[in-house]
C-alpha cells in the first residue's frame, strides 16, 4: 500500500500542470460523490461539499463564501459533466503548452473560471429571464473555455484532425463551442452557458493584450516569481579592487623611482627610508 502511494505521489510530480489540475478535478469529483452518499446514508440534507464551494447567484451567499467564486470550477454536477470536461481540458490544454508557459495556463484557467463566475451572478441578479431563478453554478467549463479561445485565437489557422470530419482549423472549433452556448441559453442551464461565454471572454482579451509577457499576463506572472534583489555584493566586491589596483599602482611607482635614482646617482645617495622600502620590496 505504501508503495502504491509513493508511485501515485510521483506520478503527480512529474505531470504536467494540465495533468495535474484534471488530478485534482476528479479526486474533488469523487470526495463530492462520497459526502452524498453519506448525506443519503445518514439522512443529512444537502452536501457538505456543494454547500460550501458551489457558487451561488444570491450577492449575500458570496459575500459569506467568497471562495466559491473559484471553487466552483472543481465540483461537477455528475460523471458525464466531468468526463468532457477532463477530455476537452487534456487535448486542448496540452496544445496550449505548446506555445504557452504553465503560468500562462494557470492565469487562462482561473481567470477564465473568475470571468465565467462574474458572468454568471451578473446575469442572474440584472437579467429579467434570470433575476427570479435560483441556480447553483459548479463545473470547470468556464476554464476550459479560456483555454480553448486563447489558444484559438492565438493560431487560428492551426488545424486539428477530426474523426469522421477531417482536418478542421482552430478557429472554426472554438466558434461552434461559443455559438453552441449562445444558442443553448434560452433551452437549458442559461447560467451555465454564460458563465462558459465569460470564460471564452477572457480567453480571448488575455491572447490579445497579453499573451507576449506584458499586461495582464506579467502581473499573473508576477505573483509567482521573487522580487530580484540589488546586487549589493557585487558593488561592495568592486570597491577593494580599485583600491588593491590602486595601491599597487604606487607602489610600483615608487620603487621605479628608486631603481631610476640608483642608475643615476648610486645605491648610497639612497635615504635609510627609501632603502628599507627597497628592501621589503624584494622579499615580497
Amino acid at each position: 500500500m505504501g508503495n502504491r502511494i509513493d508511485q501515485l505521489k510521483y506520478r503527480y510530480q512529474a505531470a504536467n500542470i494540465v495533468e495535474k489540475l484534471i488530478a485534482i478535478n476528479v479526486v474533488t469529483f469523487l470526495v463530492t460523490y462520497l459526502f452524498n452518499t453519506l448525506s443519503f446514508l445518514f439522512n443529512m440534507p444537502g452536501n457538505f461539499i456543494i454547500d460550501w464551494f458551489a457558487l451561488s447567484p444570491n450577492f449575500n451567499s458570496f459575500l459569506y463564501k467568497p471562495w466559491t467564486i473559484i471553487t466552483y470550477g472543481f465540483l461537477h454536477s455528475g460523471f458525464i459533466h466531468i468526463l468532457f470536461n477532463l477530455i476537452f481540458l487534456f487535448y486542448i490544454g496540452n496544445l496550449f503548452l505548446d506555445f504557452f508557459t504553465s503560468k500562462q495556463f494557470l492565469a487562462y484557467y482561473f481567470m477564465g473560471i473568475l470571468g465565467g463566475g462574474i458572468i454568471y451572478m451578473i446575469s442572474y441578479n440584472f437579467l429579467p429571464a434570470l433575476k427570479h431563478q435560483d441556480a447553483i453554478l459548479v463545473g470547470a467549463s468556464a476554464g476550459v473555455m479560456a483555454i480553448l479561445v486563447g489558444i484559438a485565437s492565438h493560431i487560428p489557422n492551426y488545424s486539428i484532425n477530426l474523426r469522421f470530419i477531417g482536418s478542421v482549423k482552430l478557429l472554426y472549433i472554438a466558434i461552434v463551442f461559443v455559438v453552441l452556448d449562445i444558442v443553448q441559453i434560452p433551452i437549458e442551464n442559461a447560467g451555465g452557458h454564460l458563465a462558459h461565454l465569460g470564460g471564452a471572454s477572457i480567453g480571448y482579451l488575455l491572447t490579445s493584450f497579453g499573451y507576449k509577457g506584458d499586461g495582464i499576463i506579467q502581473l499573473v506572472e508576477g505573483l509567482f516569481q521573487p522580487k530580484k534583489k540589488k546586487p549589493f555584493k557585487t558593488v561592495y566586491k568592486n570597491k577593494p579592487k580599485s583600491t588593491t589596483k590602486t595601491t599597487s599602482h604606487n607602489h610600483q611607482q615608487k620603487i621605479d623611482a628608486i631603481l631610476d635614482k640608483i642608475s643615476k646617482s648610486g645605491y648610497d645617495t639612497l635615504t635609510k627610508e627609501e632603502k628599507d622600502f627597497l628592501f621589503k620590496a624584494g622579499k615580497q
